[in-house]
C-alpha cells in the first residue's frame, strides 16, 4: 500500500507541474483530490486493515493528500504571477521620449479668424464682451425695437426653444442681444465687439449656414457721428485687409440703426463685395436700455466671420468649414 501511494505522490506532482493553464489546474485538482481520485479510494479501504497497518498508511495518505495539496497551491501561485504579469504589461505606459517631429493640431479655421478680428479690433481700442446662446425674445428682438407685430421679424428665420411661454425663448439670430445686456450693465462710453455663433432656421447651401458665426460692434459715447462710424470701417478693413484695400458705405435699413448702411470691400480685381450691415444706433434702442439719446449717441456694425474666411480663402462651398474633413481643415 505504501508503494502504491508513493507512485501516486509521484505521478500526480509531475501531471500538476504538466498543467498548462488555471482551468486544466482545477480539472486536475478534482480528478486527484476529488470524490472519485485514488487517494479516496485507498482511504475506504483503511477499515480493513489491522491497527498498526492502519496507522500507518493512514498517515503516509495524509502527508500524500497535504504534498499534493501544496503542489496545486504552489502552480496556482505561478500561474496567478504569470496573469499578473500579462496585465501589468497590458496597462503599462510607454514613456519613452519620442525623438521623430509629431505633428500638431491647430485651431479650426473660423476660430482663427476670430481670434484674428478680436486682435485687430483690441488694437483699435474695443473690448470683447460674450453673451447666451439661448435668449429671450426681449433681449433678441424687443429692444432692438423689432416688436411682435413689426414687419422686421421677417428677416430672421427665428428657432425658437421649448421653455417658457411659446415665443418668448429662442437660439439668437445674431450677437445683437449682447449689445442689449452690455448697455444694460456698464454706463457709457462703450467700445466693445461681440463674437460669437448664431442659429437661423434656414437650408443650407454653398452661402448660408443654419449655424454660423458673427462678430458684431457697438460704440456709445457722447457726440458719435456717422463719420466716426465711416472711420472705425475704414480703419478695420485696412487693417485687416491692408492698406491698399478700400470700402464703401451704401444706404440700407435695419430696425435697430437709422440711418443704416451696408459696408463694401474693393477686391483686386475692382468689383465690390459685401461684408456686412452697419449704423447708427437708434434712439428707441437707447432708451430701451436706459441711456439718454440726447446725451449719447452710437454706431453698430456686424458681419458673418465664415463668410468673411471663405471670401480671404477663396472657399466656394461655406458648408465645408462644418464637414470636418481633415483634408480640408489641414490647409489652414
Amino acid at each position: 500500500m505504501s508503494d502504491d501511494l508513493d507512485r501516486i505522490r509521484a505521478d500526480s506532482i509531475e501531471r500538476i507541474q504538466s498543467a498548462r493553464d488555471g482551468a486544466e489546474l482545477d480539472d486536475l485538482g478534482r480528478a486527484l483530490l476529488g470524490k472519485k481520485s485514488p487517494l479516496v479510494a485507498i482511504r475506504r479501504t483503511l477499515g480493513d486493515l489491522d491497527g498498526d497497518e492502519r496507522k500507518v498508511v493512514g498517515r503516509a495518505l495524509n502527508e500524500v493528500t497535504e504534498a499534493l495539496k501544496a503542489a496545486l497551491d504552489q502552480r496556482r501561485a505561478v500561474f496567478a504571477e504569470a496573469e499578473r504579469a500579462a496585465s501589468l504589461a497590458g496597462e503599462r505606459l510607454d514613456l519613452t521620449e519620442r525623438t521623430d517631429r509629431l505633428r500638431l493640431g491647430h485651431l479650426h479655421p473660423i476660430t482663427q479668424t476670430r481670434d484674428r478680428l478680436e486682435d485687430v479690433f483690441t488694437g483699435m481700442g474695443f473690448t470683447v464682451a460674450e453673451g447666451p446662446e439661448v435668449e429671450s425674445d426681449w433681449y433678441a428682438f424687443e429692444a432692438l425695437n423689432i416688436p411682435a407685430a413689426h414687419p422686421a421679424r421677417s428677416m430672421w428665420d427665428t428657432l425658437y426653444v421649448e421653455l417658457g411661454e411659446p415665443g418668448t425663448t429662442l437660439l439668437r439670430p445674431h450677437t445683437s442681444p449682447v449689445q442689449i445686456r452690455l448697455m444694460e450693465s456698464q454706463e457709457p462710453p462703450l467700445y466693445s465687439v461681440m463674437p460669437g455663433r448664431v442659429y437661423r432656421n434656414e437650408t443650407t447651401d454653398a452661402t448660408h449656414l443654419a449655424v454660423f458665426h458673427q462678430i458684431e460692434g457697438l460704440v456709445v459715447d457722447r457726440g458719435i457721428t456717422f463719420g466716426d462710424l465711416s472711420g472705425t470701417i475704414d480703419a478695420f478693413t485696412k487693417a485687416y485687409f491692408g492698406a491698399d484695400v478700400e470700402s464703401r458705405l451704401r444706404p440700407s435699413y435695419f430696425p435697430f440703426t437709422e440711418p443704416s448702411a451696408e459696408f463694401d470691400v474693393q477686391r483686386s480685381d475692382g468689383s465690390w463685395l459685401e461684408l456686412g450691415g452697419c449704423g447708427m444706433v437708434h434712439p428707441e434702442v437707447l432708451e430701451a436700455v436706459g441711456i439718454d439719446p440726447e446725451a449719447w449717441t452710437g454706431f453698430a456694425f456686424g458681419f458673418g466671420i465664415d463668410r468673411l474666411d471663405s471670401v480671404l480663402n477663396g472657399i466656394d462651398d461655406i458648408r465645408e468649414y462644418q464637414r470636418n474633413d481633415i483634408r480640408f481643415l489641414n490647409q489652414f
